[in-house]
């Protein structure tokens, strides 16, 4: 079963890494996305220290939310995904293999340059480590509550809109949560309780999510 979730998420990988523009424009977003908070708060410190833990986080949620339209579309347009909903894998399998692949192209890049945008809203030392790790906890989150979003909207109409309606309500704890330990580690608190809460919440959605996406996915094909 493992040999054939690694087979699944080094497809993936390779599919996106030949589409790099889809890399860095979900980078390039979320860059843009943080750097116009100066510009639209001013350029005072304490404001855009204060105000770092929640734009870094918002910004990420965005540029995860843009990603996934294309996490099932492109399989579904050449007739793949059909095929690997009559072949042999369980499809929540394929369904977990299919959102690995899609964090580690493009959730896994945001986490190792938040540091960078944090330290440019003032963010320093531990904090920064804070602000990465709950990013390391919370986006692949993001990424199994969006699948499926993005699995119940397939071959929709304007399903990208309806996709942003579905799915950022389901955001809302995670950001908050990881917004929060950025927050007490700023005010010199323990962040853990919060990293502990995104945890827990990785830990539950991990086994959860794919069976709800693979009958999404059953859906949308019928």
């Amino acid at each position: 079963m493992w040999r054939s979730l690694w087979t699944l998420v080094r497809r993936d990988i390779s599919l996106i890494v030949m589409r790099r523009q889809d890399v860095l424009t979900v980078v390039a977003f979320f860059v843009i996305v943080t750097t116009l908070f100066p510009l639209a708060v001013g350029p005072e410190p304490e404001i855009l220290r204060a105000l770092a833990p929640g734009g870094v986080w918002v910004a990420a949620a965005l540029a995860s939310l843009i990603s996934l339209d294309r996490l099932f579309a492109d399989d579904w347009r050449d007739g793949t995904l059909e095929q690997i909903v009559l072949g042999r894998q369980p499809l929540p399998l394929v369904a977990l293999g299919k959102i690995t692949a899609h964090w580690l192209s493009l959730g896994l890049p945001l986490v190792v340059i938040s540091p960078l945008l944090g330290y440019s809203l003032g963010l320093r030392g531990f904090e920064l480590a804070v602000l990465a790790w709950s990013l390391a906890l919370g986006t692949p989150v993001l990424s199994l509550l969006g699948a499926t979003g993005a699995a119940l909207m397939l071959g929709v109409r304007a399903g990208g809109a309806l996709m942003a309606l579905l799915v950022l309500p389901l955001y809302v704890p995670v950001l908050v949560i990881g917004s929060g330990a950025v927050n007490e580690a700023m005010h010199q608190a323990g962040p853990y309780a919060h990293l502990s809460l995104l945890g827990a919440m990785l830990a539950i959605a991990l086994p959860l999510a794919p069976l709800a996406v693979a009958g999404a996915l059953r859906i949308s094909l019928d």
